[in-house]
């Protein structure tokens, strides 16, 4: 992302929000690593799980193209999310939504299972084409519950376990942007996950210093009006480059922009 603002004539300034680091128990995220070919599904809601479930089942001794060959099928919630499938598994997801958000990826996740078993999904609500699968979840410690909540009310069996935690930077990380920040240097905060946006107000508060806010999409969106910060922007396309292009879409006057 910074790379293509460069490219764009903007100046994109790091404000480290989230480290990304181990979950405080390792114990189930291995456990379903060794029991990885019990499952009927597995589901990446991000590239963090994805390499960090991968690091899991290299640990146990597996190899992570064999164990994902094996025959469980592989969601993934988004573009970059599926690439990083083939290129740590050597296999091409099953299912992509065509929206990048939970609720989407629960509903495509259906029709697959109804499309192989012959049938349709009547309602986004209610239909158990689920039943009986059992669903691996590696995500992060502190995600939404909307995603298992669904894919239970589905019929569907989920072991959802941490695979990483998102946590707070150390605070003089941030210093050089709450320097910016209060000189009104910053044009545009871009935020690219719900996690940001609750440690960027945590640790500096929610006045942008006259800088714009651009969300990934909708749920990011709405967690920084619940943090008090007015939302400018939000891509209609829930990925780096949608944002992007949203920020460009938005964009008024001439000179650099620092974002």
């Amino acid at each position: 992302m910074a790379r293509r603002l460069r490219e764009l004539g903007a100046e994109p300034v790091a404000c480290p929000t989230i480290r990304i680091v181990p979950p405080e128990d390792l114990a189930a995220l291995r456990r379903a690593a060794r029991n990885v070919d019990e499952y009927s599904w597995i589901v990446f809601t991000s590239v963090n799980g994805v390499d960090r479930f991968a690091g899991a089942l290299e640990h146990e001794g597996a190899d992570p193209e064999e164990a994902l060959a094996a025959g469980a099928r592989v969601a993934a919630i988004g573009p970059s999310t599926a690439e990083s499938v083939v290129e740590r598994f050597r296999v091409e997801p099953d299912v992509v939504p065509d929206e990048y958000r939970a609720e989407a990826l629960v509903l495509a996740i259906r029709r697959h299972a109804a499309a192989g078993a012959g049938t349709d999904v009547a309602a986004e609500d209610g239909g158990q084409e689920l039943a009986g699968e059992r669903i691996l979840l590696p995500r992060a410690a502190e995600a939404r519950a909307v995603l298992p909540e669904r894919l239970e009310a589905a019929g569907a069996v989920v072991d959802e376990v941490a695979a990483y935690r998102a946590v707070p930077p150390d605070e003089e990380e941030l210093a050089p942007v709450r320097e910016r920040l209060q000189a009104g240097e910053i044009d545009w905060l871009t935020f690219t996950a719900s996690s940001t946006v609750r440690n960027f107000v945590s640790l500096l508060g929610a006045d942008p210093g006259g800088a714009r806010v651009a969300a990934i999409g909708p749920i990011t969106a709405g967690t920084a009006r619940e943090l008090g910060l007015t939302v400018d922007v939000v891509a209609e396309e829930y990925t780096v480059p949608g944002l992007l292009e949203a920020l460009v879409g938005a964009r008024s006057g001439d000179g650099r922009e620092a974002a």
